[in-house]
C-alpha cells in the first residue's frame, strides 16, 4: 500500500510528474493515490520530504546467497502425461545449471506418473524429486504450490523454471510470493551474467514494442516462466544417470478449498496448434468468418493445423485456441503460411521461431514480409485455391 503522510505534504507535484502510470495527483495541494498505483515506489524515490512509503510489500532478501545452489523445473504433469514446454525448459535449464557449474533437478508432481522421471533424466535432469501421490491426481492451487515451495525452502536451488502454461501461471506466482522471491513471466530468452552468476530474464515488454531483461541479484530464488514453443529440448538419451527421489507428502500440504468433482479433456484442449509441424494462419484479410473455409480447405491438403491472428479472434471468426501471438500460443512449425495477416509485432512474436515463414498478403508493405522466406503479393482468394490445386494435383500423380 502506498501511504501518504499528508503532514509532511507539501503538494509540489513531483511525484504526479514522475509516476508512469498516472496513478497519483497532487489535489487541494496534497498527493491522492489513485487505483491504478502499481506499488513500483518511483514516487517514493522522488519524493524529497519523503511523504510517501510503501508498506507491506517488502521483500525479506536473502543475504547469504551462496547458501542457494543449483537449477530446477518445474515439469507439468496431468492428465497421464508430460507437458512437451517441460522437456524445452529442461533444455535451457541444462545450459544453465553447466554455465554455474551445478546440478540440474526436475520435480514431478502428480499420480501415477510412471516411467516419467526416467524420461526427465534421459532429457537432461540429474535428479528428479518425484511427488506421486493419489490425492495430487489433480491440479489445485493449494495443494501443487504447497509442495512446491516446501521442497524450495528444503534444498534451496538458485533458480527456478516454469511453464507459462495455465497450470504454471495459476500457482507459480503464489510459490515466489510466499517465497519472497520475484517472478519474470513469459520469458523468451534465459542466459547466465559473467560477472556474479545472475539469471538474465528477457521477456516481451510494452506490447512487444521492445525486450526487457530482468534481474534479480539480491534474492533468491530467481523464478521464470517461459511461453511453450520457444526453448529447444535436447535429444533424449537412454544412457543418462540420475536420481530419483521420492517425496513423501503431509496431510497439510493437501490441504485444499477445492474439490474436483471431474475432469474431461474440452473440445478446445483438442485444438493443439503447438504440436502441428505445418501451420495455416489467417487474419484480416480473410474479410469474414467464411474466409476460414479456404483455409481449412488449404490446411486439409496439408494435413496441418489452423491458427489465426488475434484481430480474427477478437472477431469471433475463430476460436481462442487457434491465436498465435503475444496473447495467445507461441509456435515453432516447420512451415507456416500466413494468409492475410499483415505481421503486427505481437503476433510475430508468437511465430517468429517457424523454419519457414510464407506469407501472402495483397499489401506488398505489410509488415509479415519482413519476417518472411518467401512473399506472394496478391488477393489469397485467388492464390490460395492455386495452391490447393497444385497440392491435390502433385499428390495425384
Amino acid at each position: 500500500m502506498l501511504i501518504v503522510d499528508n503532514e509532511l505534504c507539501v503538494g509540489c507535484g513531483v511525484c504526479e510528474d514522475n509516476c508512469a502510470f498516472a496513478a497519483i495527483e497532487v489535489k487541494d495541494g496534497l498527493a491522492v493515490v489513485g487505483d491504478a498505483c502499481t506499488l513500483c515506489g518511483s514516487c517514493v524515490d522522488v519524493c524529497e520530504v519523503e511523504a510517501l512509503t510503501l508498506e507491506g510489500v517488502e521483500k525479506s532478501v536473502q543475504v547469504d546467497l551462496e547458501s542457494w545452489s543449483g537449477v530446477w523445473v518445474y515439469c507439468e504433469f496431468r492428465a497421464g502425461s508430460l507437458a512437451p514446454v517441460s522437456l524445452e525448459l529442461l533444455g535451457v535449464g541444462r545450459k544453465l545449471a553447466d554455465a554455474r557449474g551445478v546440478d540440474l533437478s526436475a520435480v514431478l508432481i502428480g499420480a501415477d506418473t510412471g516411467e516419467t522421471a526416467a524420461q526427465l533424466i534421459g532429457h537432461g535432469a540429474d535428479t528428479v524429486y518425484r511427488v506421486d501421490n493419489p490425492s495430487l491426481q489433480y491440479f489445485t492451487d493449494e495443494a501443487y504450490g504447497a509442495v512446491l515451495t516446501d521442497l524450495i525452502t528444503k534444498h534451496k536451488p538458485e533458480i527456478v523454471l516454469a511453464g507459462a502454461t495455465a497450470i504454471g501461471r495459476s500457482f507459480i506466482p503464489g510459490v515466489a510470493n510466499s517465497l519472497g522471491a520475484g517472478l519474470t513471466a513469459d520469458c523468451t530468452e534465459l542466459a547466465i551474467r559473467e560477472d556474479d552468476g545472475a539469471l538474465l530474464q528477457t521477456r516481451p515488454a510494452f506490447g512487444g514494442n521492445i525486450m526487457a531483461t530482468i534481474v534479480c541479484p539480491s534474492s533468491r530464488p530467481q523464478m521464470s516462466t517461459v511461453r511453450p514453443k520457444v526453448m529447444k529440448p535436447l535429444e533424449f538419451d537412454a544412457s543418462r544417470n540420475g536420481v530419483v527421489e521420492d517425496i513423501a507428502v503431509t496431510a497439510e500440504q493437501l490441504q485444499t478449498k477445492v474439490r474436483v468433482l471431474e475432469s474431461v479433456i474440452s473440445e478446445q484442449d483438442n485444438v493443439n496448434i503447438q504440436e502441428s509441424d505445418i501451420l495455416i494462419g489467417g487474419g484480416r484479410g480473410l474479410d469474414s468468418e467464411k474466409g476460414f473455409k479456404l483455409i481449412r480447405e488449404l490446411a486439409e491438403s496439408m494435413d496441418a493445423a489452423v491458427s489465426a491472428s488475434r484481430a480474427v479472434v477478437d472477431a469471433g471468426w475463430i476460436g481462442y485456441p487457434h491465436q498465435v501471438g503475444q496473447t495467445g500460443k507461441t509456435v515453432a512449425p516447420k512451415l507456416y503460411i500466413a494468409c492475410g495477416i499483415s505481421g503486427a509485432i505481437q503476433h510475430v512474436a508468437g511465430m517468429q521461431s517457424s523454419e519457414t515463414i510464407v506469407a501472402i498478403n495483397r499489401d506488398k508493405d505489410a509488415p509479415i514480409f519482413d519476417v518472411a522466406d518467401f512473399g506472394l503479393v496478391g488477393d489469397l482468394f485467388e492464390i490460395i485455391p492455386i495452391l490447393i490445386n497444385k497440392i491435390e494435383g502433385n499428390r495425384g500423380s
